[in-house]
Protein backbone atom coordinates (compact mmCIF):
# COMPACT_ATOMS: atom_id res chain seq x y z
CA UNK A 1 0.00 0.00 0.00
CA UNK A 2 1.01 3.72 -0.96
CA UNK A 3 0.55 6.06 1.76
CA UNK A 4 0.89 9.94 1.30
CA UNK A 5 0.08 13.19 2.80
CA UNK A 6 -2.09 16.47 0.94
CA UNK A 7 -3.23 19.34 2.55
CA UNK A 8 -6.33 21.22 1.15
CA UNK A 9 -10.08 21.68 0.87
CA UNK A 10 -11.81 18.18 1.23
CA UNK A 11 -14.34 19.87 -1.66
CA UNK A 12 -11.41 20.60 -4.28
CA UNK A 13 -9.76 16.72 -3.92
CA UNK A 14 -10.07 14.70 -7.20
CA UNK A 15 -10.06 11.02 -6.29
CA UNK A 16 -11.60 7.74 -6.54
CA UNK A 17 -12.95 8.06 -3.09
CA UNK A 18 -12.91 10.64 -0.32
CA UNK A 19 -13.56 8.90 2.88
CA UNK A 20 -15.19 11.20 6.22
CA UNK A 21 -16.47 10.51 9.48
CA UNK A 22 -20.20 11.01 11.01
CA UNK A 23 -21.02 10.59 14.51
CA UNK A 24 -23.93 9.13 15.51
CA UNK A 25 -27.16 11.29 15.80
CA UNK A 26 -26.70 12.39 12.07
CA UNK A 27 -23.66 14.69 13.18
CA UNK A 28 -21.28 15.47 10.57
CA UNK A 29 -17.47 15.20 11.06
CA UNK A 30 -15.74 19.04 10.67
CA UNK A 31 -14.94 18.28 7.40
CA UNK A 32 -18.23 16.47 6.36
CA UNK A 33 -19.83 19.79 7.13
CA UNK A 34 -17.60 21.49 4.96
CA UNK A 35 -18.25 19.08 2.20
CA UNK A 36 -21.91 19.12 3.35
CA UNK A 37 -21.64 23.11 2.94
CA UNK A 38 -20.56 22.77 -0.64
CA UNK A 39 -22.89 20.25 -1.58
CA UNK A 40 -26.00 22.64 -0.68
CA UNK A 41 -26.62 20.43 2.50
CA UNK A 42 -26.97 17.51 0.38
CA UNK A 43 -25.69 14.88 3.25
CA UNK A 44 -27.83 15.99 5.48
CA UNK A 45 -30.82 14.64 3.22
CA UNK A 46 -29.37 11.95 2.92
CA UNK A 47 -28.42 11.18 6.42
CA UNK A 48 -31.91 12.28 7.17
CA UNK A 49 -33.35 9.69 5.18
CA UNK A 50 -32.10 6.93 7.46
CA UNK A 51 -29.45 5.70 5.37
CA UNK A 52 -27.13 5.48 8.21
CA UNK A 53 -27.32 6.57 11.73
CA UNK A 54 -23.23 7.00 12.83
CA UNK A 55 -23.20 3.78 14.45
CA UNK A 56 -18.93 3.09 14.72
CA UNK A 57 -18.44 0.62 11.90
CA UNK A 58 -21.35 1.54 9.56
CA UNK A 59 -19.80 2.65 6.38
CA UNK A 60 -22.29 4.27 3.01
CA UNK A 61 -21.04 4.95 -0.02
CA UNK A 62 -22.08 7.99 -2.09
CA UNK A 63 -21.69 8.32 -6.20
CA UNK A 64 -21.07 12.05 -8.04
CA UNK A 65 -21.96 14.07 -4.73
CA UNK A 66 -22.44 17.84 -5.91
CA UNK A 67 -20.02 20.69 -5.06
CA UNK A 68 -17.46 18.25 -4.82
CA UNK A 69 -14.28 17.05 -7.40
CA UNK A 70 -14.54 13.19 -6.25
CA UNK A 71 -15.76 10.16 -7.98
CA UNK A 72 -17.05 8.88 -4.84
CA UNK A 73 -17.85 9.93 -0.75
CA UNK A 74 -17.58 7.33 1.47
CA UNK A 75 -19.21 8.33 5.32
CA UNK A 76 -18.04 6.21 7.95
CA UNK A 77 -20.30 5.48 11.46
CA UNK A 78 -17.82 6.77 14.21
CA UNK A 79 -20.39 6.69 16.93
CA UNK A 80 -20.81 9.11 19.73
CA UNK A 81 -18.51 12.13 19.41
CA UNK A 82 -17.70 12.35 22.95
CA UNK A 83 -17.03 8.20 22.99
CA UNK A 84 -14.23 8.63 20.26
CA UNK A 85 -11.63 7.04 22.15
CA UNK A 86 -8.35 5.00 20.53
CA UNK A 87 -10.47 1.21 20.11
CA UNK A 88 -13.22 3.08 18.05
CA UNK A 89 -11.15 5.07 16.17
CA UNK A 90 -9.47 2.04 14.68
CA UNK A 91 -12.65 0.25 14.24
CA UNK A 92 -13.74 3.23 12.02
CA UNK A 93 -10.49 3.09 10.20
CA UNK A 94 -10.82 -0.24 9.59
CA UNK A 95 -14.32 -0.75 8.43
CA UNK A 96 -13.50 2.49 5.91
CA UNK A 97 -10.21 0.21 4.44
CA UNK A 98 -12.87 -2.74 3.83
CA UNK A 99 -15.41 -0.64 2.34
CA UNK A 100 -12.68 0.88 0.48
CA UNK A 101 -10.95 -2.19 -0.97
CA UNK A 102 -15.16 -3.05 -2.71
CA UNK A 103 -15.53 -0.11 -4.04
CA UNK A 104 -13.61 -0.41 -7.26
CA UNK A 105 -11.16 2.58 -6.01
CA UNK A 106 -7.56 2.25 -6.70
CA UNK A 107 -6.79 5.35 -4.67
CA UNK A 108 -8.48 7.22 -1.98
CA UNK A 109 -8.18 10.08 0.14
CA UNK A 110 -8.66 10.10 3.58
CA UNK A 111 -9.61 12.85 6.00
CA UNK A 112 -10.54 10.46 9.21
CA UNK A 113 -7.58 12.55 11.02
CA UNK A 114 -9.82 15.36 11.13
CA UNK A 115 -12.01 13.42 13.72
CA UNK A 116 -11.40 14.09 17.93
CA UNK A 117 -10.35 11.29 19.90
CA UNK A 118 -9.91 11.39 23.16
CA UNK A 119 -6.17 12.05 24.79
CA UNK A 120 -4.50 11.55 21.25
CA UNK A 121 -2.88 13.84 18.96
CA UNK A 122 -2.70 14.25 15.01
CA UNK A 123 0.73 12.07 15.18
CA UNK A 124 -1.08 9.24 16.42
CA UNK A 125 -3.94 9.68 14.36
CA UNK A 126 -2.50 9.48 10.97
CA UNK A 127 0.14 6.69 12.30
CA UNK A 128 -3.17 4.45 13.33
CA UNK A 129 -4.81 5.49 9.99
CA UNK A 130 -1.69 3.42 8.62
CA UNK A 131 -1.58 0.64 10.77
CA UNK A 132 -5.15 -0.24 10.99
CA UNK A 133 -5.85 0.22 7.19
CA UNK A 134 -2.46 -2.31 6.73
CA UNK A 135 -3.88 -4.63 9.05
CA UNK A 136 -7.41 -4.22 8.09
CA UNK A 137 -6.30 -5.28 4.60
CA UNK A 138 -4.04 -8.40 5.25
CA UNK A 139 -5.06 -11.63 4.02
CA UNK A 140 -2.85 -14.99 3.93
CA UNK A 141 -3.99 -16.63 1.26
CA UNK A 142 -0.02 -17.35 0.00
CA UNK A 143 -0.76 -21.12 0.31
CA UNK A 144 -4.00 -21.43 -1.58
CA UNK A 145 -4.11 -22.73 -5.22
CA UNK A 146 -6.77 -20.13 -5.35
CA UNK A 147 -6.08 -16.50 -4.51
CA UNK A 148 -9.37 -13.96 -3.36
CA UNK A 149 -9.39 -12.02 -5.96
CA UNK A 150 -11.13 -8.29 -5.98
CA UNK A 151 -11.57 -6.26 -9.04
CA UNK A 152 -9.76 -3.41 -8.24
CA UNK A 153 -7.98 -3.28 -4.66
CA UNK A 154 -6.82 0.60 -3.49
CA UNK A 155 -2.87 0.68 -4.04
CA UNK A 156 -2.81 4.38 -2.75
CA UNK A 157 -4.20 6.30 0.50
CA UNK A 158 -3.61 9.49 0.60
CA UNK A 159 -3.75 11.11 3.97
CA UNK A 160 -5.62 14.29 4.14
CA UNK A 161 -4.76 17.14 6.33
CA UNK A 162 -6.67 20.94 6.46
CA UNK A 163 -3.86 22.31 7.93
CA UNK A 164 -0.90 22.61 6.19
CA UNK A 165 1.70 23.13 9.41
CA UNK A 166 0.28 19.10 10.21
CA UNK A 167 2.16 18.00 6.72
CA UNK A 168 5.30 17.19 8.43
CA UNK A 169 4.30 15.74 10.84
CA UNK A 170 1.67 13.45 8.92
CA UNK A 171 5.37 12.24 7.05
CA UNK A 172 6.56 11.28 10.33
CA UNK A 173 3.67 9.60 10.89
CA UNK A 174 3.52 7.66 7.93
CA UNK A 175 6.93 6.19 8.36
CA UNK A 176 6.75 4.85 11.62
CA UNK A 177 3.16 3.62 10.95
CA UNK A 178 4.53 1.93 7.55
CA UNK A 179 7.35 0.45 9.73
CA UNK A 180 5.27 -0.96 12.08
CA UNK A 181 2.57 -2.39 10.07
CA UNK A 182 5.40 -4.08 7.88
CA UNK A 183 6.78 -5.65 11.16
CA UNK A 184 3.18 -6.87 11.78
CA UNK A 185 2.72 -8.08 8.83
CA UNK A 186 6.34 -10.43 8.67
CA UNK A 187 4.95 -11.68 12.29
CA UNK A 188 1.42 -12.62 11.42
CA UNK A 189 3.49 -14.53 7.85
CA UNK A 190 5.47 -16.18 10.02
CA UNK A 191 2.40 -17.00 12.69
CA UNK A 192 0.15 -18.08 10.34
CA UNK A 193 2.66 -20.63 8.29
CA UNK A 194 2.45 -24.39 9.04
CA UNK A 195 5.15 -26.07 11.48
CA UNK A 196 6.28 -28.15 8.42
CA UNK A 197 7.16 -24.67 6.78
CA UNK A 198 8.40 -22.62 8.83
CA UNK A 199 10.97 -24.63 11.43
CA UNK A 200 13.89 -23.31 13.32
CA UNK A 201 15.65 -23.71 10.23
CA UNK A 202 13.25 -21.12 8.51
CA UNK A 203 13.31 -18.72 11.30
CA UNK A 204 17.32 -18.42 10.96
CA UNK A 205 16.78 -17.71 7.15
CA UNK A 206 14.72 -15.25 7.76
CA UNK A 207 16.93 -13.74 10.37
CA UNK A 208 19.40 -14.17 7.69
CA UNK A 209 17.47 -12.17 5.19
CA UNK A 210 16.58 -8.89 7.36
CA UNK A 211 20.26 -8.65 8.02
CA UNK A 212 20.46 -7.83 3.88
CA UNK A 213 17.96 -5.15 4.57
CA UNK A 214 19.09 -1.80 2.62
CA UNK A 215 20.26 1.03 4.97
CA UNK A 216 23.73 2.41 6.80
CA UNK A 217 22.34 0.71 10.10
CA UNK A 218 22.57 -3.26 9.62
CA UNK A 219 22.22 -6.40 11.24
CA UNK A 220 24.00 -9.15 11.77
CA UNK A 221 22.80 -12.31 12.22
CA UNK A 222 24.01 -15.79 13.90
CA UNK A 223 22.82 -18.95 13.86
CA UNK A 224 23.93 -21.40 16.11
CA UNK A 225 23.02 -25.17 15.87
CA UNK A 226 22.68 -28.14 18.32
CA UNK A 227 26.52 -28.83 18.08
CA UNK A 228 27.46 -24.93 19.06
CA UNK A 229 24.86 -24.87 21.89
CA UNK A 230 26.24 -28.42 23.33
CA UNK A 231 29.25 -26.49 23.48
CA UNK A 232 27.65 -23.97 25.02
CA UNK A 233 26.07 -26.44 27.42
CA UNK A 234 22.50 -25.17 26.71
CA UNK A 235 20.99 -28.51 28.51
CA UNK A 236 17.63 -27.18 28.67
CA UNK A 237 16.92 -25.80 25.54
CA UNK A 238 18.46 -28.93 23.84
CA UNK A 239 16.10 -31.08 26.52
CA UNK A 240 13.18 -29.74 24.68
CA UNK A 241 14.64 -30.14 21.03
CA UNK A 242 16.19 -34.11 21.98
CA UNK A 243 12.28 -35.09 20.81
CA UNK A 244 12.02 -33.65 17.56
CA UNK A 245 13.83 -34.72 14.32
CA UNK A 246 13.95 -30.92 13.19
CA UNK A 247 17.19 -30.08 14.49
CA UNK A 248 16.91 -26.72 16.96
CA UNK A 249 18.94 -23.21 16.48
CA UNK A 250 19.55 -20.17 18.33
CA UNK A 251 19.16 -17.06 16.56
CA UNK A 252 20.54 -13.76 17.14
CA UNK A 253 20.20 -10.60 15.04
CA UNK A 254 22.34 -7.76 16.40
CA UNK A 255 21.24 -3.95 15.30
CA UNK A 256 23.92 -1.13 15.45
CA UNK A 257 21.89 1.47 14.65
CA UNK A 258 23.22 3.45 18.37
CA UNK A 259 26.70 4.48 19.21
CA UNK A 260 29.21 1.82 19.47
CA UNK A 261 29.52 1.86 23.42
CA UNK A 262 25.49 1.82 24.11
CA UNK A 263 24.34 -1.00 25.65
CA UNK A 264 21.59 -3.01 23.76
CA UNK A 265 17.64 -3.45 24.19
CA UNK A 266 17.86 -7.32 24.03
CA UNK A 267 14.57 -8.87 22.92
CA UNK A 268 14.09 -12.96 23.38
CA UNK A 269 11.42 -14.74 21.63
CA UNK A 270 9.89 -17.71 22.02
CA UNK A 271 10.61 -19.84 18.86
CA UNK A 272 8.88 -23.23 19.32
CA UNK A 273 7.25 -24.07 15.98
CA UNK A 274 5.33 -26.95 16.93
CA UNK A 275 4.67 -27.92 20.57
CA UNK A 276 2.83 -31.35 20.86
CA UNK A 277 3.18 -31.27 24.28
CA UNK A 278 6.06 -33.66 24.61
CA UNK A 279 5.50 -36.76 26.59
CA UNK A 280 2.50 -34.66 28.61
CA UNK A 281 0.69 -34.60 25.24
CA UNK A 282 -1.62 -31.60 24.63
CA UNK A 283 -5.42 -32.79 23.90
CA UNK A 284 -5.93 -33.53 19.76
CA UNK A 285 -8.75 -30.29 19.99
CA UNK A 286 -7.16 -26.92 18.43
CA UNK A 287 -3.72 -28.66 18.29
CA UNK A 288 -3.07 -27.33 14.71
CA UNK A 289 -2.97 -23.59 16.54
CA UNK A 290 -0.25 -24.69 18.81
CA UNK A 291 2.08 -23.63 15.13
CA UNK A 292 1.24 -19.96 16.77
CA UNK A 293 3.62 -21.26 19.39
CA UNK A 294 6.50 -19.42 17.70
CA UNK A 295 4.50 -15.72 17.86
CA UNK A 296 7.24 -14.67 20.60
CA UNK A 297 10.04 -14.82 17.97
CA UNK A 298 8.10 -14.09 15.32
CA UNK A 299 7.16 -10.40 17.11
CA UNK A 300 11.33 -10.38 17.67
CA UNK A 301 11.74 -10.57 13.77
CA UNK A 302 8.74 -8.43 13.22
CA UNK A 303 10.18 -5.70 15.84
CA UNK A 304 13.55 -5.65 14.20
CA UNK A 305 12.16 -5.40 10.74
CA UNK A 306 10.83 -2.42 11.74
CA UNK A 307 13.59 -0.78 13.65
CA UNK A 308 16.10 -1.63 10.47
CA UNK A 309 13.19 0.24 8.46
CA UNK A 310 13.25 3.45 10.30
CA UNK A 311 16.69 2.72 10.93
CA UNK A 312 16.65 3.94 14.62
CA UNK A 313 19.69 5.20 16.31
CA UNK A 314 19.52 2.91 19.28
CA UNK A 315 21.27 -0.74 19.73
CA UNK A 316 19.16 -4.04 19.60
CA UNK A 317 19.77 -7.44 19.64
CA UNK A 318 16.81 -10.41 19.01
CA UNK A 319 17.58 -13.67 20.60
CA UNK A 320 15.59 -16.35 19.30
CA UNK A 321 15.44 -20.33 20.90
CA UNK A 322 13.55 -22.23 18.34
CA UNK A 323 12.70 -26.03 18.23
CA UNK A 324 9.61 -27.84 18.37
CA UNK A 325 8.57 -30.21 20.98
CA UNK A 326 7.31 -33.69 20.13
CA UNK A 327 7.25 -36.64 21.28
CA UNK A 328 9.51 -39.51 20.94
CA UNK A 329 11.30 -42.36 22.43
CA UNK A 330 14.54 -39.67 22.70
CA UNK A 331 11.90 -37.27 24.14
CA UNK A 332 12.27 -36.06 27.80
CA UNK A 333 10.20 -37.21 29.98
CA UNK A 334 8.41 -35.83 33.61
CA UNK A 335 10.78 -36.30 36.30
CA UNK A 336 14.31 -35.75 33.95
CA UNK A 337 16.69 -33.56 35.67
CA UNK A 338 18.52 -31.01 33.39
CA UNK A 339 20.90 -28.57 33.60
CA UNK A 340 20.94 -25.21 32.21
CA UNK A 341 23.40 -22.79 30.61
CA UNK A 342 23.47 -20.90 34.15
CA UNK A 343 24.56 -23.91 35.75
CA UNK A 344 21.27 -24.20 37.47
CA UNK A 345 19.21 -27.54 37.64
CA UNK A 346 15.58 -27.90 36.26
CA UNK A 347 13.37 -31.47 37.62
CA UNK A 348 11.04 -31.60 34.42
CA UNK A 349 7.69 -32.05 35.76
CA UNK A 350 5.84 -31.45 33.03
CA UNK A 351 7.09 -31.55 29.50
CA UNK A 352 4.57 -28.99 28.17
CA UNK A 353 5.99 -26.90 30.17
CA UNK A 354 8.79 -26.50 27.68
CA UNK A 355 8.94 -22.39 26.44
CA UNK A 356 10.86 -21.85 29.63
CA UNK A 357 13.40 -24.40 29.42
CA UNK A 358 14.36 -22.82 26.08
CA UNK A 359 13.76 -19.58 27.33
CA UNK A 360 16.02 -19.81 30.05
CA UNK A 361 18.84 -21.05 28.35
CA UNK A 362 18.63 -17.78 26.05
CA UNK A 363 18.12 -15.16 28.73
CA UNK A 364 21.45 -16.74 30.24
CA UNK A 365 22.93 -16.43 26.82
CA UNK A 366 21.85 -12.59 26.39
CA UNK A 367 24.06 -11.66 29.36
CA UNK A 368 26.94 -11.61 27.12
CA UNK A 369 25.34 -8.75 25.09
CA UNK A 370 25.96 -6.36 28.27
CA UNK A 371 22.53 -6.02 28.03
CA UNK A 372 20.82 -2.16 29.20
CA UNK A 373 17.20 -3.86 29.24
CA UNK A 374 16.17 -7.61 28.13
CA UNK A 375 12.60 -8.37 27.48
CA UNK A 376 11.41 -11.79 26.92
CA UNK A 377 7.84 -12.65 24.57
CA UNK A 378 6.57 -15.27 25.13
CA UNK A 379 3.00 -17.17 24.33
CA UNK A 380 3.57 -19.08 27.88
CA UNK A 381 0.97 -19.73 29.58
CA UNK A 382 -2.93 -20.72 29.56
CA UNK A 383 -3.79 -19.43 32.61
CA UNK A 384 -2.75 -15.73 30.92
CA UNK A 385 -5.47 -16.01 28.65
CA UNK A 386 -7.82 -17.44 31.76
CA UNK A 387 -6.46 -14.28 33.99
CA UNK A 388 -6.51 -11.46 30.79
CA UNK A 389 -8.50 -12.95 28.07
CA UNK A 390 -7.38 -11.80 24.38
CA UNK A 391 -7.37 -7.87 25.24
CA UNK A 392 -4.23 -7.62 26.81
CA UNK A 393 -0.53 -9.38 27.31
CA UNK A 394 0.32 -10.12 31.09
CA UNK A 395 3.16 -8.53 31.95
CA UNK A 396 5.67 -9.14 35.05
CA UNK A 397 8.99 -7.37 35.83
CA UNK A 398 11.63 -7.36 38.08
CA UNK A 399 11.97 -3.52 37.45
CA UNK A 400 9.43 -0.88 38.40
CA UNK A 401 10.32 1.83 36.09
CA UNK A 402 10.69 -0.40 32.46
CA UNK A 403 7.21 -2.01 33.46
CA UNK A 404 6.00 1.63 33.54
CA UNK A 405 8.14 2.38 30.47
CA UNK A 406 6.05 -0.87 28.74
CA UNK A 407 2.79 -0.44 29.58
CA UNK A 408 2.60 3.49 28.77
CA UNK A 409 4.20 2.22 25.36
CA UNK A 410 1.72 -0.42 25.01
CA UNK A 411 -1.36 2.31 25.89
CA UNK A 412 0.47 4.65 23.02
CA UNK A 413 0.23 1.69 20.43
CA UNK A 414 -3.07 0.62 21.31
CA UNK A 415 -1.22 -2.64 22.07
CA UNK A 416 -1.99 -3.06 25.85
CA UNK A 417 -0.42 -5.11 28.46
CA UNK A 418 -1.57 -5.52 32.04
CA UNK A 419 0.66 -6.27 34.90
CA UNK A 420 0.83 -9.06 37.33
CA UNK A 421 3.05 -9.09 40.92
CA UNK A 422 5.93 -10.75 40.89
CA UNK A 423 6.24 -11.14 44.71
CA UNK A 424 8.91 -13.85 46.15
CA UNK A 425 6.18 -15.45 47.94
CA UNK A 426 5.72 -17.28 44.75
CA UNK A 427 8.67 -18.74 44.43
CA UNK A 428 8.08 -21.47 46.56
CA UNK A 429 5.64 -23.03 44.49
CA UNK A 430 9.04 -23.55 42.12
CA UNK A 431 10.68 -25.98 45.03
CA UNK A 432 11.89 -29.41 44.22
CA UNK A 433 13.18 -32.29 46.53
CA UNK A 434 15.67 -33.58 43.51
CA UNK A 435 16.73 -30.52 41.48
CA UNK A 436 17.54 -26.02 42.31
CA UNK A 437 13.38 -25.90 41.09
CA UNK A 438 10.76 -27.66 39.06
CA UNK A 439 9.72 -25.95 36.04
CA UNK A 440 6.02 -25.70 37.52
CA UNK A 441 4.50 -24.32 40.19
CA UNK A 442 0.97 -26.09 40.24
CA UNK A 443 -2.24 -24.77 39.13
CA UNK A 444 -2.20 -22.04 41.18
CA UNK A 445 -0.73 -18.19 39.64
CA UNK A 446 0.16 -20.47 36.59
CA UNK A 447 1.40 -17.33 35.03
CA UNK A 448 3.41 -15.88 37.74
CA UNK A 449 5.32 -18.77 38.91
CA UNK A 450 5.93 -19.17 35.24
CA UNK A 451 7.56 -15.84 35.38
CA UNK A 452 9.10 -16.40 38.70
CA UNK A 453 10.87 -19.17 36.80
CA UNK A 454 12.37 -17.36 34.16
CA UNK A 455 13.16 -14.26 36.98
CA UNK A 456 16.23 -16.80 38.68
CA UNK A 457 18.08 -16.58 35.02
CA UNK A 458 17.57 -12.76 34.82
CA UNK A 459 19.44 -11.61 37.92
CA UNK A 460 21.95 -9.68 36.11
CA UNK A 461 20.24 -7.20 34.14
CA UNK A 462 16.33 -5.33 34.51
CA UNK A 463 14.28 -7.34 32.98
CA UNK A 464 10.54 -8.12 31.94
CA UNK A 465 8.37 -11.10 30.90
CA UNK A 466 5.20 -10.54 28.41
CA UNK A 467 2.86 -13.44 28.20
CA UNK A 468 1.05 -12.80 25.18
CA UNK A 469 -0.71 -16.31 25.05
CA UNK A 470 -3.84 -14.48 24.82
CA UNK A 471 -3.28 -12.13 22.02
CA UNK A 472 -1.19 -13.63 19.81
CA UNK A 473 -3.25 -15.57 17.55
CA UNK A 474 -7.29 -15.11 17.26
CA UNK A 475 -9.86 -18.42 16.91
CA UNK A 476 -12.88 -18.84 15.42
CA UNK A 477 -13.75 -17.46 11.84
CA UNK A 478 -10.86 -14.66 12.42
CA UNK A 479 -8.47 -17.59 12.96
CA UNK A 480 -4.40 -16.00 12.34
CA UNK A 481 -1.94 -14.28 13.78
CA UNK A 482 -2.32 -11.47 14.98
CA UNK A 483 1.40 -9.45 15.30
CA UNK A 484 1.06 -8.16 18.74
CA UNK A 485 3.32 -7.10 20.48
CA UNK A 486 5.15 -5.47 17.34
CA UNK A 487 3.51 -2.49 18.04
CA UNK A 488 4.03 -2.39 21.65
CA UNK A 489 7.95 -2.69 21.32
CA UNK A 490 8.62 -0.77 18.60
CA UNK A 491 7.08 2.00 20.90
CA UNK A 492 8.99 1.50 23.80
CA UNK A 493 11.61 1.58 21.26
CA UNK A 494 10.40 5.17 19.78
CA UNK A 495 10.07 6.19 23.32
CA UNK A 496 13.42 5.29 24.38
CA UNK A 497 15.16 7.42 21.24
CA UNK A 498 12.93 10.22 22.16
CA UNK A 499 14.61 10.35 25.71
CA UNK A 500 17.93 10.52 24.42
Amino acid sequence: MDFSVKSGSPEKQRTGCLVVGVYESRRLSPVARSLDQAAGGYLKNILKRGDMDGKCGQTLLLHDVPGTACQRLLLVGCGQERELDTAKYRSAVAAAAQRLNETGASDALSYLADLHVKGQDMHWKLRQIVEATEAALYVFDQLKSEKDKIRRPLRKLTLGVTDKKDTQTAEAAITEGQAIAAGVRLARELGNLPGNICTPTYLGDQARELAKAKGKRKAKATVLDRKDMEKLGMGALLAVAQGSEEPPKLITLEYQGGKKGDKPVVLVGKGVTFDTGGISLKPGAAMDEMKFDMCGAASVLGTLAAVIRMQLPINVVGVIPATDNMPSGKAIKPGDIVTSLSGQTIEILNTDAEGRLILCDALTYAERFEPDTVIDIATLTGACIVALGSHAAGLLSNQPSLAHDLLQAGEAASDRAWQLPLWDDYQSQLDSNFADMANIGGREAGTITAACFLSRFTKKYHWAHLDIAGVAWKQGKEKGATGRPVPLLTQYLLDRVAEK
